[in-house]
């Protein structure tokens, strides 16, 4: 059935093509149809002729250079300096012989692709290469170098993987699209192991596949063990964000051989492989190993298909994917599933924020077709209603003023993915217009490495932030407020040293250098301890919140009592995460408005509170289905 449908769209693109192309070879990759020619830059300087073609045929199309026309790698390196201005930066360039590619790495991609991609099409038309390109993080990062080099090294099992993943994607559906249906395997009506399975009559998704970080074994992963659930027969897994209880549980996937890709946008490819390696290695640290470990990481990153906003693919026979801005940490992402001729459409928001925020623009609210929507309710009780950022920030600085003037050392224990960039944007633009003092802020664990891919990815940032960088030449995160902490020597010389700020994880003291800062600092009555995220129930964060004076802490066998002396905050408004009334407005700004909400994402009592709420106000059908629950939603 494939290579039927496969001749057939060659014999179309062969049809629509002019005569003096020369196609050699029509090849599906995945969600792509990949046209291999000997003069690619015929259709290269032919933008719309591809274009067109996409639209008729709705699929992907790839342009790609048959290896007999390519230039000889070392004349193509001069080639490509000759052509591209020296502005660009070019900081390394590599060839995938698998795929027909040169690897351009730049620090200003911009100028690699040129206006409306001329400078690229010249590198195709002078090298027969199809020119992929990079941007150099202004900050080094291991991770998208480990994801780079992992990609690079496996090209050819790559590319096996896509052709694979074609065959199954293209082979036309089997049965008639009469039902739908989303079985809840984590995430309802509690918060953590977010996981569901869409199912229809020939496809099964997986969307997401969490653990729950706080929770017993008993409650910490997704119940894989529904009967419906087979690895076999999962045709793809769709990831809305890099959270752990997003995407902790996806390396233990690929432990018990599932074979198949993960869809998501490339910075959420790129802050899910730190937190898991991250989550490994403390695990590692705690003797509580993990049922997987760093080998299905890399496993992961093979079979990983990044897709920017707005990019339709088919993921399965009956399924096509489109993925919108959720504005809750960067690479955050909305999934429409397109299901069958248009039978049914479903929004599952993952987690979103429906505000601007300093790092990342609202979340989508505008989609072609909606019948179904899937959304978080995390802060969906009435009581839920949190300051504005404006006054949240004030209420920050007058804090961190205080604190200054008196001496003192300021400790934020934050997460590492989204607050802290957030807050690292806040504190160089006070600083920097002296409405608070000027003294070294300090990063450190987990949060510089994921600055660094902040760094690499900054079309996904706020408007706002975008025209600093791109238009202005100032980028707040390679501010020289910041300085990185290397080691323990150069904690222990910054607490004893003068005023300063610190950023460290982790945001509840639950473990990491934070819990370091604060056995330093807590009986230091000039410092500050702000919080500024969520404390769950039983970590130390929110013992010291509720104010303990004395907190008992084990250190090598024994236990050490710290008296609390510092002045302890707790300032709201930073969240990613939508509070009650954001929830609210975007169900009433949803166009077009769904047939159906389901729940998920937060307590029992906030989902049915919020379900009952958008019922009564909109007259939308709301449920809120229990994990384990099966709902039909065609």
């Amino acid at each position: 059935m494939t290579s039927e449908i496969l001749e057939e769209i060659k014999k179309t693109i062969v049809q629509r093509l002019p005569e003096r192309v020369q196609v050699a070879k029509v090849e599906f990759e995945g969600p792509e149809v990949v046209i291999y020619t000997k003069n690619p830059e015929i259709i290269t300087e032919n933008g719309d002729l591809i274009r067109n073609l996409a639209k008729d045929l709705r699929k992907r199309i790839i342009i790609r250079s048959d290896k007999s026309v390519l230039l000889d790698p070392e004349k193509t390196i001069d080639k490509i300096h000759e052509i591209v201005p020296e502005e660009a930066k070019i900081t390394n360039i590599s060839f995938d012989e698998v795929t027909c590619e040169v690897i351009i790495e730049a620090k200003k991609p911009g100028l690699v692709i040129g206006k409306y991609g001329v400078t690229s099409r010249e590198i195709v038309k002078n090298t027969g290469w199809a020119p992929k390109i990079l941007r150099t993080p202004p900050i080094s990062s291991e991770i998208i170098e480990r994801v780079r080099n992992t990609l690079k090294h496996n090209s050819k099992e790559r590319k096996k993987i896509l052709q694979d993943l074609g065959a199954r994607i293209h082979q036309g559906s089997k049965y008639e699209n009469e039902w739908a249906r989303l079985t809840s395997m984590g995430g309802f009506r509690e918060v953590g192991r977010s996981c569901m399975l869409l199912q229809t009559p020939n496809s099964r998704v997986l969307l997401d596949c969490g653990v729950n970080v706080a929770g017993d074994e008993k409650n910490a992963y997704p119940f894989l063990n529904v009967p419906e659930f087979s690895l076999a027969d999962l045709d793809a897994v769709v990831v809305s964000h890099a959270h752990l209880d997003h995407t902790g549980f996806l390396p233990y996937l690929y432990h018990y051989g599932y074979e198949g890709p993960i869809y998501c946008t490339t910075p959420t490819r790129d802050l899910m492989t730190l937190l898991q390696m991250d989550h490994i290695d403390i695990a590692h640290r705690e003797d509580d190993p993990l049922p997987f470990n760093i080998k299905h990481v890399q496993k992961s990153i093979k079979h990983t298909i990044t897709l920017d906003y707005g990019e339709v693919t088919d993921i399965s026979p009956d399924i096509r994917l489109t993925l919108h801005n959720a504005g809750h940490i960067l690479g955050s992402a909305m999934a429409h599933m397109h299901i069958g001729d248009g039978q049914h459409n479903m929004v599952y928001t993952g987690d979103f924020k429906y505000e601007r925020s300093r790092l990342l623009e609202p979340a989508t609210v505008r989609f072609p077709r909606v019948e179904t929507v899937v959304m978080e309710s995390t802060y969906g009780g009435h009581e839920d209603v949190q300051p504005s950022r404006n006054n949240a920030e004030k209420q920050m600085m007058k804090t961190i003023y205080k604190t200054l003037k008196r001496g003192g050392k300021v400790l934020l224990p934050v997460f590492a993915v989204g607050r802290a960039q957030e807050l690292m944007i806040v504190l160089e633009e006070y600083m920097r217009h002296g409405m608070i003092e000027e003294v070294p802020i300090y990063i450190d664990g987990m949060i510089w490495e994921a600055t660094a891919i902040h760094t690499a990815r900054p079309e996904y940032l706020s408007k706002d932030l975008r025209d600093q960088i791109f238009h202005m030449g100032r980028n707040p995160f390679i501010s020289e407020a910041f300085h990185k902490v290397q080691n323990i020597n150069e904690r222990k010389d910054l607490v004893e040293g003068e005023p300063c700020i610190i950023l460290s994880t982790s945001g509840m003291l639950t473990g990491g250098n934070s819990v370091e800062y604060f056995k330093w600092l807590s009986e230091d009555e000039k410092s500050t301890l702000i919080f500024v995220g969520y404390q769950s129930e039983g970590s130390l964060g929110r013992r010291i919140q509720k104010g303990w004076k004395e907190i008992p802490l084990k250190e090598e066998g024994k236990t050490k009592v710290y008296n609390v002396k510092m002045e302890i905050k707790t300032i709201e408004g930073f969240s990613g995460h939508s509070n009650r009334r954001q929830l609210m407005e975007y169900v009433k700004k949803l166009s077009p408005r769904p047939e159906k909400v389901i729940m998920c994402h937060g307590d029992a009592y906030k989902t049915m509170d919020l379900a009952s709420s958008v019922h009564r106000s909109y007259k939308i059908e709301t449920k809120t289905p229990l994990n384990l629950e099966c709902t039909r939603i065609q």
